[in-house]
């Protein structure tokens, strides 16, 4: 018990030393730039000044406070507005009506170092009366700033312990939007995401697909750029170089400059600030660096401290993204007039001099501004600090429960947490018409114009918006981009092409290159019967079946269907052959009607001449069968045709030359041979060889007949419209049939070559079985190996080749003699050396 009571008291003495510590600020204070007091108080953090002097540190002396130099212009104007909106607020009798406004405005001098130390200063108030106890709290409400996203950084994680609120006018950086990082940030600009990725959708939409990236290494520029390059990648966009500096790293700076003037890329990525675009600008212009399309974003697409004479040969023609101008009505008065009579601490107006004003030093090159405002009505970010302004106000109105005729509860205690949660719950309209209100992420809808660096008509640069991007309008309204009001780098009127690899035209496909990314590729052809329709395809497709590509390859055509033709030269010569050998036959028929009461005719077996000479007239005739479209029909015709035709020509030959054979049998004494091959037996045997080819030809049409069919095996760019076989077996059937007659023939006409000259046909036999043999045993390799209709027309060849010489060696050397050696056509003559064989023997 002792102990527990001993512990109480030890806390509660630790408990009231805390309580009874008085406040004192340890070192120099640090004043605010521009400061009024008010029942309630509004803190700015803005780099008026662009360029940092560090004071001495070798320790002999207490350190200097740092000095700022090189007014930025930019945000001393936003300075201005801010204390402009607060003075108008305080003259509003409908808003906070009986509460007055005041602030303290800081300067950052654009650098980390000195954000740090003028968020200290807004922390604190910098003097304190005798006795003051700290009580932890801050004599802040809110907090307007910072500009740049890094310093904005920086600002929140010190101010974000004690709950205070900060609104940045042009903090856009996605990081930001964390909320549970930072809880207490607002914003009046939208995040960078819808800038990243109004980006990427300028260079889709521009037909860019091969670019460089250069960003500022800070939070600004390193989480654009990261969002930038992802969007990028997913719309097919390839980025050859990505590469970041900081404006205290010239090393980094001349590693960038080599980079892009080393690149192939046309076109480049700027997400940078602008201090570091300056540095960048200076370099390329000095090593002559130019014809780069610059893609720039709003933080300094419309700064007109970067346009000079030099500038332009690298910027001119740059497009980018910049916040929508609004101007803010009755500005332009209060920068001229009062804010110069009424809140310059340094005014020499009697009366004016603020506390705080300690040296009037620091307020010199402010005071050479004093009569320009040229620039005020281009200022962008002005309307954006004023509705920061005006969110607080709006915020604090609602936890003061105030009412326009009663005015507002002042006794009230309005903690920083408070202001954070009333900032969400914010929804009004300016007098410029726009409504501000905070999403989730603590951010506004996006709104940019799309400018374009182009040289007036009387030499000066201007920022000519040619389009915009607007996040609150349905998504087929959101982008808008003229293109045909752009001037291009360089001051071309044409658009650059910025590709790593130029579009695959149609009837190609995209082939990678080895360890570059995929918009550098090589064009292959389509291969063999394959096509691509659309521009840079990925892969070819097949055509159908019956379809062959073009020459082009990108169109799938009908293929040729090929066959025997009438009207081709080839046709037209077979069709001429055939024709001719059905002439000569005709004519030889016709003399051997003539003279069929000679002798010569006679001694030759008339009949089975006159049968030979008509089926061979059937030979040539159904060659011309093989020509022309093949159909059902047709294609049965042919074969069988050929087959019963030709074994009917074998037939008549083989049963001339048993007739031979028997002739010559009966002329021996005691032969009584012939009465067993006499006319009748001969029709008959020529009967019985026919109708075996014709009973094969049924077998073989009732199994499987011969079927017109498209060939695509022999050549891949036609069809083959041919007659497929139905049964191999079949057709060597009837092929072998007729081989098989030839041989016996054959055969048969070779044992009788030695009968008397005068009498004997089987010389002229064996010669036209030679020739009919050699023919039809050459057609079966060339018919095997030719392609297509060169296959029928070898057909074609063979039957015609072995009718013609049928025809000449059976009937020519007896034509020759019934025309010119009549005196030999008697009996005796052909009679004679018969009879001096048979003596002889």
């Amino acid at each position: 018990m002792f102990i527990f009571i001993y512990t109480l008291l030890i806390f509660h003495q630790l408990h009231t030393k805390a309580v009874n510590t008085l406040c004192k600020i340890m070192g120099d204070p640090q004043y605010p730039l521009f400061s009024k007091d008010g029942d309630l108080t509004i803190g700015g953090l803005f780099p008026v000044h662009s360029k940092e002097t560090l004071p001495s540190f070798e320790f002999t002396q207490k350190p200097q406070l740092l000095s700022c130099s090189s007014v930025y212009l930019r945000d001393f104007r936003l300075a201005q507005i801010m204390m402009f909106a607060i003075e108008e607020i305080n003259r509003s009798e409908s808003l906070l009506p009986n509460v007055s406004i005041g602030y303290r405005i800081y300067d950052s001098c654009g650098s980390r170092l000195s954000t740090m130390s003028a968020t200290m200063g807004l922390m604190n108030s910098q003097e304190f009366g005798v006795g003051y106890r700290c009580n932890g709290q801050s004599t802040l409400h809110a907090i307007i700033g910072e500009s740049e996203s890094t310093a904005t950084v920086i600002l929140s994680r010190t101010t974000g312990p004690f709950k205070i609120p900060v609104i940045s006018h042009s903090a856009s950086c996605e990081c930001l939007s964390n909320r549970k990082d930072y809880p207490t940030v607002f914003r009046t600009m939208a995040s960078d995401y819808h800038q990243s990725r109004a980006l990427a959708s300028i260079v889709k939409d521009l037909g860019w697909s091969w670019v460089g990236a250069v960003n500022s290494d800070n939070e600004y520029g390193n989480y654009g750029m990261t969002i930038f390059l992802k969007i990028a990648q997913e719309m097919g966009i390839c980025v050859e170089y990505s590469v970041k500096f900081y404006r205290t790293e010239p090393e980094k700076l001349k590693k960038v400059v080599d980079t892009i003037k080393k690149s192939t890329a046309k076109v480049i990525i700027a997400f940078i600030s602008l201090p570091e675009m300056g540095l960048l600008t200076d370099q390329l212009s000095i090593q002559n660096i130019t014809g780069f399309q610059m893609i720039g974003v709003k933080s300094w697409i419309t700064v007109k401290s970067l346009i000079t004479p030099n500038s332009y040969r690298v910027l001119g023609g740059s497009l980018g993204f910049a916040v929508k101008k609004n101007n803010v009505e009755g500005f332009a008065d209060y920068v001229l007039k009062e804010f110069w009579n009424t809140a310059f601490p340094c005014s020499k107006t009697e009366g004016n001099v603020s506390q705080y004003a300690l040296s009037c030093s620091r307020y010199e090159e402010l005071l050479l501004l004093k009569n320009y405002i040229e620039d005020v009505p281009e200022q962008r970010y002005a309307s954006y600090v004023y509705k920061a302004v005006y969110a607080v106000a709006h915020s604090l109105h609602i936890l003061l429960k105030c009412k326009e005729k009663e005015g507002c509860e002042k006794g009230l205690t309005i903690q920083p947490q408070q202001i954070v949660e009333a900032l969400k719950q914010v929804n009004f309209s300016i007098k410029m018409g726009d409504s501000v209100w905070f999403d989730s992420t603590g951010g506004t809808v996006a709104q940019y114009d799309i400018i374009n660096w182009q040289r007036d008509s009387d030499g000066s640069i201007k920022f000519k918006s040619v389009g915009y991007y607007d996040d609150s309008l349905p998504p087929h309204q959101r982008f808008v981009f003229n293109t045909q009001n752009v001037i291009w780098a360089g001051g071309q009127l044409e658009k650059p092409r910025s590709v790593c690899s130029e579009s695959c035209p149609p009837g190609t496909r995209k082939a990678a290159q080895k360890g570059r990314p995929v918009c550098c590729y090589d064009c292959i052809p389509c291969a063999e019967g394959e096509i691509s329709t659309e521009t840079d395809s990925n892969n070819c497709k097949q055509c159908p079946r019956e379809y062959w590509p073009n020459a082009e390859k990108n169109k799938c055509m009908l293929k040729a269907i090929e066959y025997l033709l009438f009207t081709e030269v080839m046709g037209i010569v077979l069709v001429f052959s055939s024709l001719f050998g059905v002439g000569l036959t005709a004519l030889v028929a016709i003399l051997f009607y003539r003279k069929k009461s000679t002798p010569i005719i006679k001694a030759n077996n008339s009949e089975l001449s006159f049968l030979l000479l008509f089926s061979l007239t059937l030979c040539f005739l159904c060659s011309l069968t093989f020509i022309g479209r093949p159909t059902e029909w047709s294609c049965m015709l042919r074969h069988t045709a050929f087959g019963i035709t030709f074994v009917l020509c074998i037939s008549c030959v083989l049963g001339k030359t048993i007739v031979v054979l028997m002739a010559f049998k009966s002329t021996l004494p005691g032969s009584n041979v012939m009465k067993w091959f006499g006319p009748k037996q001969q029709r008959l045997s020529v009967l019985f060889f026919t109708l075996v080819q014709v009973l094969i030809c049924v077998l073989w049409l009732t199994i499987s007949p011969p079927f017109p069919q498209k060939n695509m095996k022999y050549y891949k760019e036609k069809i083959i419209l041919e007659c497929s076989l139905g049964s191999n077996i079949g057709f060597w059937a009837v092929l072998g049939y007729i081989g098989l007659l030839a041989f016996f023939c054959f055969i048969l006409a070779f044992l009788a070559r030695t009968l008397p000259d005068n009498f004997n046909e089987a010389k002229f036999i064996t010669f036209s079985m030679l020739i009919f043999c050699a023919v039809w045993i050459t057609f079966i390799p060339a018919y095997v190996s030719s392609p297509g209709k060169f296959t029928v027309a070898v057909q074609i060849f063979a039957i015609l080749a072995s009718s013609f010489g049928l025809l000449f060696c059976l009937f020519l050397p007896k034509c020759y003699i019934i025309l010119f050696k009549p005196e030999e056509n008697t009996k005796h003559n052909l009679m004679g050396k018969t009879m001096y064989y048979t003596a002889k023997k």
